[in-house]
């Protein structure tokens, strides 16, 4: 049996930012979203990404998530793309700790931004 992704879930601890954050860079967040506990889009290659404010620990309580590191990957059409999503992210204010570029050792052109609760997405492209 062969897994696939199904879905990705990050548990944030200001549910409102990382909406802003998650629907500025391209992700169709459904309307009247903000306030709420769990939302979750689904995406056309049949993943959902969902952000949570909560999370069930080993216990069984609902309880903040202590900080976890995480990387998204999204993939772009091409570089242009990479660079003007970097570029509109970065001029909002999301922390970038790599400027796009081409990565030989791995044979991409990737840039990473940080989302608001500190996770690293990754924009790439051939």
């Amino acid at each position: 049996m062969v897994l696939e992704l199904y879905m990705v879930g990050l548990v944030t601890q200001d549910m409102n930012r990382s909406l802003e954050f998650y629907q500025r860079l391209g992700l169709a967040i459904p309307p009247n979203s903000a306030g709420k506990k769990h939302v979750g889009v689904k995406m056309e290659s049949g993943v959902t990404f969902f952000l949570n404010a909560t999370f069930i620990n080993t216990s069984g309580h609902t309880a903040i998530a202590d900080n976890s590191h995480v990387i998204l990957e999204f993939y772009l059409s091409n570089r242009a793309e990479v660079d003007a999503k970097h570029k509109e992210l970065t001029g909002f204010g999301y922390q970038s700790s790599r400027a796009p570029a081409f990565e030989p050792s791995i044979n991409v052109y990737f840039t990473l931004i940080s989302d608001p609760e500190g996770h690293t997405i990754m924009l790439s492209a051939d």
